[in-house]
């Protein structure tokens, strides 16, 4: 079975958790889709990074994906936050029990904008944990709570991103793609 994954792209995303995330998903077979919410596909990430998103947000948002990703960033994570038809393409993510995640500063600004953290147990950037309201702060790396995943930063982003790929396609593919990571 062939997992889709959505990763959401923004003027000011965090370059290493967004290029950590597409790398490791498709390195696990997932079709990810890199989908700009800005008027463009060509990006300048947080430290300078160029990336070209593969579409664009509005035109993928009647497609069902396994996997909705916020990565991280300040400026991205507002960005993300403002952006109306993403808001209701993640609630209605939510509301299916399909996964969606965040990196960052993403789930205690967007994530928690879009009122999908209510009773959960969730991480984010400690520095932005004092933005959330309704659920509980985990001071964790990577925290899983029903068919939400969010991570603390860039130094946890491969760890989120392996954990994605357990969500999504089990344990023993984790596990090759983690040794194939170290190999």
């Amino acid at each position: 079975m062939t997992f889709r994954a959505l990763i959401t792209l923004a003027e000011g995303i965090d370059d290493l958790q967004c290029v950590t995330l597409i790398d490791v998903l498709r390195r696990a077979g997932v079709e990810v889709v890199a989908a700009s919410i800005e008027g463009r596909r060509m990006l300048t990430c947080a430290r300078g990074t160029r990336l070209t998103a593969d579409g664009m947000l509005i035109d993928v948002l009647a497609q069902t994906f396994d996997l909705i990703v916020l990565p991280g960033g300040a400026v991205g994570a507002q960005h993300l936050a403002a952006h109306q038809p993403l808001q209701q393409l993640l609630k209605d993510q939510a509301s299916a029990g399909r996964l969606f995640a965040a990196i960052a500063e993403a789930p205690a600004v967007a994530l928690q904008s879009f009122g999908v953290l209510r009773q959960r147990r969730m991480t984010c950037l400690p520095a932005t944990s004092h933005n959330l309201s309704g659920c509980t702060f985990v001071d964790q790396p990577v925290v899983v709570d029903g068919n939400c995943i969010t991570a603390q930063g860039s130094g946890a982003a491969l760890a989120f991103a392996l954990t994605l790929v357990e969500q999504l396609a089990g344990k023993a593919v984790r596990a090759k793609v983690a040794g194939e990571l170290l190999a």
